[in-house]
């Protein structure tokens, strides 16, 4: 994203705005493209009075960080918008997770902190021996499958406002994969959300119970858009 000198009156309306405080102002406004993740927060909002506010033409890897921060933007590797898959969400048409298997949604980042694609590195080497990384997922295209390593090192350092590490593995692995979470969250320099998907039997979650043996606190929040998801047949 980029301010229009010759434009801009220096109101500051759009600095609110910006989840990542990347607009700063000194003699005149500007957007600091070292902290901006081109999220367009600033450009949607319609807050500038003098339209000073415009997308650049974006070159690799902040084409990337778009891609990944604003929702609106498609991604070319998959062909859908946002950070995640409908197939995480959409159980009952994809069926991505069956009985006696643990899914992960490892979301680093938010507003007002975001991440880099190194933090993600270090979760998803740190787990590929033990996990299936969603083949839809935005970041498997970015990731060796095995290794869990980026394919690109010169994103590394690239920061995006959120992205969403999906996998899977058997229940027995379930509380492995946590335990690295763990120990692997003291070496991230951001934050990070972690959402469990476990099929119910006879309307029960058998891994819920397994987290609540071991000391967790899961929260129940269901979350099946059913017909939304790409259909197994």
């Amino acid at each position: 994203m980029k301010i229009n000198k010759e434009i801009c009156i220096g109101c500051k309306s759009c600095i609110p705005y910006c989840p990542v405080e990347a607009i700063k102002s000194g003699d005149f406004v500007y957007i600091d493209e070292k902290v901006c993740v081109e999220c367009g927060v600033c450009l949607r909002s319609g807050i500038c009075p003098v339209d000073a506010i415009y997308l650049n033409d974006l070159e690799w890897p902040r084409n990337l960080m778009q891609q990944f921060s604003d929702p609106m933007c498609t991604h070319p590797a998959t062909g859908i918008k946002g950070r995640g898959t409908a197939e995480m969400k959409t159980n009952d048409v994809t069926e991505r997770f069956k009985v006696g298997e643990v899914g992960f949604a490892i979301e680093l980042g938010r507003p007002g902190v975001s991440a880099s694609f190194d933090d993600l590195e270090k979760i998803s080497t740190a787990i590929s021996y033990l996990v299936h990384f969603e083949p839809k997922s935005p970041v498997t295209h970015l990731i060796d499958i095995k290794s869990g390593k980026l394919k690109d090192e010169s994103i590394r350092g690239a920061r995006v406002l959120s992205a969403i590490i999906e996998a899977k593995t058997e229940e027995e692995n379930g509380l492995k994969v946590l335990r690295i979470l763990e120990e692997v969250s003291h070496s991230l320099n951001t934050v990070f959300s972690l959402c469990v998907i476990n099929r119910c039997v006879n309307g029960l979650s058998p891994f819920k119970l397994v987290l609540e043996e071991e000391g967790y606190s899961p929260r129940i929040n269901g979350k099946t858009n059913v017909g939304l998801g790409r259909p197994t047949v």
